[in-house]
This record gives structure tokens, C-alpha cells and sequence, in this order.
């Protein structure tokens, strides 16, 4: 019961900021939807620092890893918005938009997890 209390305090708290972040940044540029791009990235370098941080041991417990990774990351990041928001641009027929978005957020999101497994190894 504790592991399902952890994922579910987690997760409101990274869908409420999700929530936050998408509502502010999302109508900065047509055609590019930041507050979705910045919380996907946002949540790989969280990611690869937990998994980097977790992979040297003991500093991190199986709570504090369920709660961050599972909770806060599974509710912050947003795959469902990222396809939703590339298929209205491929409906809308603008095909250099979409390929800028995917290829970008999914380059950056890769570089991301590295750069959360590179900073890991400095804790």
C-alpha cells in the first residue's frame, strides 16, 4: 500500500507542475509547443540522474527511486500530449513543424538521460 501512496503523491505533484509549466510556456511559439517539450527533457535528465545516482550504490532507496522516477516523472513527462500535439500538426499538413518537433525533442530528450548520467557520477 505505501509503494501505491508514493507513485500516487508523485505523480499529482508531476501532473500538477506538468500542468503549471504547459499553460505558461506552450503559446510561446506557433507550432512548437514548449511547456510539453521542456517537461519531457526536464523529466529524461531527471531520469538519468536517478538512474545514474541509483547505479552507484545505495544512495538512493527504493522509495525515494519509486516515488521520483514512477511518481514524479510518470506524472510530469506527457508522451500522450507530444503525439496529440504532432498529429494536429500533421492534420494541420505542416509536415516541416512536426519533423522539427519530434526530431528535436526526441534528440534532445536522448542528451538529456546523458547529461543526467554524466552529473550523476559528480554526486
Amino acid at each position: 500500500m505505501k509503494q501505491f501512496l508514493l507513485v500516487f503523491i508523485g505523480g499529482g505533484f508531476g501532473s500538477f507542475l506538468r500542468f503549471i509549466i504547459g499553460k505558461t510556456f506552450n503559446d510561446y511559439f506557433q507550432n512548437f509547443y514548449l511547456g510539453t517539450f521542456l517537461v519531457n527533457i526536464i523529466g529524461c535528465l531527471i531520469i538519468g540522474f536517478l538512474l545514474g545516482t541509483s547505479m552507484k550504490g545505495n544512495l538512493l532507496s527504493k522509495d525515494q527511486i519509486l516515488i521520483l522516477s514512477t511518481g514524479f516523472c510518470g506524472g510530469f513527462t506527457t508522451f500522450s500530449a507530444f503525439t496529440l500535439e504532432n498529429h494536429g500538426l500533421l492534420q494541420s499538413g505542416q509536415l516541416l513543424h512536426f519533423s522539427f518537433y519530434t526530431i528535436t525533442s526526441i534528440t534532445v530528450g536522448v542528451l538529456a538521460i546523458a547529461l543526467g548520467l554524466w552529473l550523476s557520477r559528480l554526486v
